[in-house]
């Protein structure tokens, strides 16, 4: 079943799983990911409403603006998915 738009056959993931996850989307391989990476994540993960979600999370993690999600916020990023997605991401 879902939860908010987002289902999965885990439970949960580590912050390090995540990290490693959120990797396979970065199709440009700059180390960065875009709104349309996001988008993708989101739907593969089985996400609704992925243009909206990916937008609202890269909004909420994006603190400079630049419209990427780079390494140093990958822990706003994280926060969305827990809060807004109701992901389960823990630190070990």
């Amino acid at each position: 079943m879902a939860i908010r738009g987002i289902h999965n056959s885990r439970d949960h993931m580590t912050v390090e799983e995540f990290k490693e996850w959120l990797k396979q989307f970065d199709t440009d391989g700059d180390g960065k990911i875009s709104r349309n990476e996001l988008r993708e994540a989101l739907r593969r993960r089985g996400g609704w409403f992925t243009t909206m979600r990916s937008g609202r999370a890269l909004r909420q993690a994006d603190k400079d603006n630049s419209g990427f999600v780079d390494e140093t916020e990958v822990e706003n990023l994280i926060a969305f998915a827990k809060k807004d997605l109701g992901m389960k991401i823990t630190a070990w």
